[in-house]
């Protein structure tokens, strides 16, 4: 994967079940969180694009669990991306960074509302599309 972007996040123990690894739901919160620093890094505000009228939502995703993570685990969050028509496709993976061992394998749909129809953003183009 030619990944364009990472960060290191820690898994904290209220993310955890009962079976003491990372609730699923968690996943998507990180990759979220990767998603929005990734913007931050190329200069784009989520909230100030929603000021403006533009939002970028999720259209789909699909999602692979691999390796669960466990609480003070240290994992890096990687992401790759392509333009496919109007969405952006994340593709999204989660390592343990232990061992570099594959937890979560994620493709997120993308798509842009500008002023509430679906449309072509040219301000993420020029962000995201560098």
């Amino acid at each position: 994967m030619n990944y364009i972007f990472e960060t290191r996040m820690m898994v904290r123990d209220y993310e955890c079940d009962i079976e003491g690894i990372v609730n699923n739901a968690n996943y998507l919160h990180y990759a979220e969180h990767t998603r929005h620093l990734f913007l931050k890094d190329r200069g784009l505000s989520f909230a100030e694009m929603h000021n403006k009228g533009i939002d970028a939502v999720v259209a789909r995703m699909t999602l692979k669990f691999k390796t669960p993570l466990r609480c003070d685990d240290e994992f890096i969050s990687r992401l790759a991306l392509k333009k496919e028509g109007l969405k952006y496709v994340f593709m999204q993976d989660i390592f343990r960074a232990s061992d570099e061992k594959l937890c979560f394998s994620g493709t997120i749909d993308i798509v842009c509302l500008v002023n509430g129809k679906l449309a072509d953003s040219e301000d993420y183009n020029k962000a995201l599309l560098k």
